[in-house]
């Protein structure tokens, strides 16, 4: 998990580049999804994290977000 508030500009868009960085989450609410969601752009950069690949999220504790990867939200939310 990379928080971004560690990271510089110029260090998220080459760890995204490297594909170190492939989802991003809020460390709040526990929720992970693809960078490009809207949701995931709107929240606050002191509570965004990033994960390199989705079962890195999972062993976070995160869970999918409904928005942006609705199967894989379908599929926790039966799984509860």
């Amino acid at each position: 998990m990379i928080f971004h508030s560690n990271l510089s500009v110029r260090d998220l868009f080459n760890n995204i580049r490297r594909k170190q960085i492939c989802l991003g989450g809020n460390r709040k609410l526990k929720i992970y999804g693809k960078l490009n969601c809207n949701s995931g752009k709107r929240m606050k950069t002191a509570n965004r994290v990033f994960f390199q690949s989705e079962s890195e999220a999972i062993e976070a504790g995160f869970r999918p977000c409904g928005h942006c990867m609705k199967v894989a939200y379908r599929q926790w939310k039966s799984a509860q």
